[in-house]
């Protein structure tokens, strides 16, 4: 991919700085912090800053997005936040699958917060949450399937949540809702490449037919059979990444003028199509155990 997109995925809105600024002013109000990542893409959908930000704060993760992630990689990610301590839920807060496990998991991570709240006399008082993650990971999701149905504004693209809110939730238990989080560029490109393929990153300011060029480079080499069943390919180990693209638009019958194929059209249903689960499921990281 040449050097250009490097840069342009090195995006960094305004409001995010602000972001940062509300969870440091927040923190105290707050009993816990509940953090969101894409269970496809667990390194590359969290802050770096966010530990320094949130300090010795009692922490949960909720890999969201569990259906579309490959289930064995996302039970390795599970296994591995375990041996580190660390409380972690395989979740889909579309549909609600896995957060019936939520309000025990805060009971257990909280449990001397409730202690000492009992015996300061405050006995059932709320226990509060902090929600954070970066753009796209479903905070907003989250929120509404737990709160029945609130208000928190829901869009299936990034930095749609503008301003702090409290949701109550019910059983002693409020959600305090911030903006998305993103740093100011990826040292790694890697992590840019990733937060783009699954929508964390505005495809409007990005190369997307390079985008493209790249998913299906590790496609091929991850999951070929499941671009071979969805695209109905054969013998395409050797191609490369861009001849692969224009394969699928040919197959698709993508073409324009003198039958070239419309590889920004194959690339854009590439990515529909890996967005909305119809490659099957996928994940781009594994722990490292």
């Amino acid at each position: 991919m040449p050097d250009n997109q490097k840069q342009t995925v090195q995006w960094f809105p305004g409001h995010m700085a602000k972001t940062r600024r509300q969870i440091k002013e927040s923190l105290s109000l707050v009993d816990g912090v509940t953090e969101l990542r894409d269970a496809r893409i667990p390194l590359s959908s969290t802050n770096p800053e966010l530990g320094e930000l949130i300090g010795s704060k009692p922490k949960i993760i909720l890999l969201n997005k569990a259906d579309l992630a490959d289930e064995r990689t996302t039970s390795e990610w599970l296994s591995f936040y375990k041996s580190q301590g660390i409380p972690a839920i395989a979740v889909d807060c579309r549909s609600g699958k896995g957060l019936n496990l939520f309000r025990q998991t805060v009971n257990e991570v909280l449990a001397g917060k409730i202690k000492s709240n009992n015996e300061k006399g405050m006995v059932g008082r709320s226990l509060r949450l902090m929600v954070v993650g970066i753009p796209n990971t479903g905070k907003s999701s989250f929120i509404n399937r737990m709160a029945k149905g609130g208000k928190a504004k829901v869009e299936d693209r990034a930095g749609v949540t503008r301003h702090n809110q409290w949701y109550v939730i019910g059983d002693k238990i409020e959600l305090l809702d911030t903006p998305g989080v993103l740093w100011p560029k990826f040292e790694d490109p890697d992590v840019g490449y990733k937060l783009a393929f699954t929508g964390g990153i505005k495809d409007d300011i990005l190369d997307v037919e390079g985008l493209a060029v790249k998913l299906l480079e590790i496609l091929s080499r991850d999951y070929p059979e499941k671009l071979a069943e969805r695209y109905k390919l054969k013998d395409f180990s050797l191609l490369e990444g861009y001849e692969l693209l224009e394969m699928i638009g040919r197959k698709r019958g993508m073409l324009i003028s003198g039958g070239e194929v419309d590889t920004l059209r194959a690339a854009t249903t590439l990515f529909d199509e890996l967005r909305g689960g119809k490659l099957g499921k996928i994940s781009f990281e594994r722990p490292t155990l």
